[in-house]
């Protein structure tokens, strides 16, 4: 099988990051839960990756980065716990449900009221998202790169747009590993990060790494290993938003993942650009297929067919021909209607650094022959 599906899952882990989980499985003790040696130990690892990430992101400090199981949970707590009655929130049509449900919920329930920036010439204009701020705007939320797309919109020059006071928030589902997203420098207050995607860790570790500007409110409730006495959460961070046992695997695959993009970020991109691009031009010169993206850094290339449904052309590309890609509408509704593909969606193809041109190669030529 070759595997095309790396926005969903990283299909390829690095012998480090196998290596740490399979240490990590092998200790199997729990950080934060006890004095003894070994579990001080894991707690270390813990502390590492929080500041490990802190640095990548140019973040505010280990302790203001909280673990979570997935970046869906870290949007989550940032929107749940931090919006509140009353509130305005600007997002844009190129979000994932990651976003857009949340947002909904809080819509449905009578608590806050949010804004949709438009596409313009295929991009997100900082102007069109400035024109939606209104008195009551307390969050602007948005994606870093479009996980059907690939596009990425200029964060920093949106940021400047927006009165200092409008809070910003920014889903790293697929742009973090990919791109630079330093957090002070762009005036990110809160930033979701997805471990098994760009970052190179296995499934199960996400985190939310968030400014002095805000403190979110805990969504979820139970032990944290400290003031057990307490019946409340405790008001610190990160013990206040991280009940339960973290998953310490994962965490531990993530150390390793972040190290890798630290090293390779740069490079790496440069052969996502690469791959993409030869699959644009393929694509481009094909009457039967239309591109639906551009060469990017995020591995992502996108495309429908005039004659075969996306989904039943994802099928064939898995059955036929053992290409894993994937079809529909990727769980971002509004961008679909936006491109004019709802709701048939796209097929979806998307590299590793760690490919070639081999299996650019097979994609097209596959694709050639259906």
């Amino acid at each position: 099988m070759i595997y095309l599906d790396h926005a969903a899952t990283g299909g390829y882990k690095t012998a480090a990051v196998q290596n740490a989980v399979l240490a990590a499985v092998k200790t199997c003790a729990n950080p934060g839960r006890s004095g003894h040696s070994l579990s001080l130990a894991c707690a270390e690892r813990v502390f590492a990756c929080r500041t490990l990430l802190s640095e990548l992101f140019d973040g505010y400090g280990f302790e203001r980065v909280v673990f979570t199981k997935n970046c869906t949970e870290a949007l989550n707590l940032a929107l749940l716990g931090m919006l509140e009655k009353g509130d305005h929130v600007i997002t844009t049509c190129l979000e994932h449900n990651s976003v857009l449900r949340p947002l909904e919920y809080l819509k449905r329930s009578g608590v806050i009221e949010y804004s949709v920036a438009p596409l313009e010439n295929g991009k997100i204009l900082p102007e069109t998202v400035a024109a939606l701020v209104k008195s009551n705007t307390k969050m602007c939320c948005m994606t870093s790169a479009s996980n059907v797309t690939g596009y990425s919109p200029d964060l920093l020059a949106v940021r400047k747009r927006l009165p200092e006071q409008v809070l910003f928030a920014v889903d790293g589902a697929q742009g973090a590993g990919h791109l630079p997203l330093p957090m002070k420098a762009l005036g990110i207050d809160a930033l979701a990060l997805a471990g098994h995607k760009g970052m190179g860790a296995v499934q199960g570790a996400g985190a939310l790494l968030f400014s002095e500007r805000i403190n979110p409110r805990p969504v979820l409730f139970g032990g944290t290993g400290s003031e057990s006495f307490n019946l409340g959460m405790p008001e610190y961070y990160p013990d206040a938003l991280e009940s339960g046992t973290l998953n310490y695997p994962a965490i531990c695959s993530l150390f390793e993942g972040a190290l890798l993009v630290k090293a390779r970020q740069q490079r790496d991109a440069q052969i996502l650009t690469k791959l993409t691009g030869a699959v644009y031009t393929a694509l481009a010169a094909e009457p039967d297929y239309t591109p639906y993206f551009q060469p990017n850094p995020c591995g992502i290339a996108s495309f429908a067919s005039s004659k075969i449904p996306s989904q039943e052309l994802a099928e064939i590309l898995s059955e036929r021909f053992g290409i894993a890609v994937r079809g529909g509408l990727h769980c971002a509704p509004l961008i679909h209607k936006a491109l004019g593909t709802f709701p048939e969606g796209l097929v979806r193809a998307s590299f590793s650094a760690f490919q070639s041109m081999r299996e650019v190669n097979a994609l097209v030529s596959a694709l050639r022959r259906i």
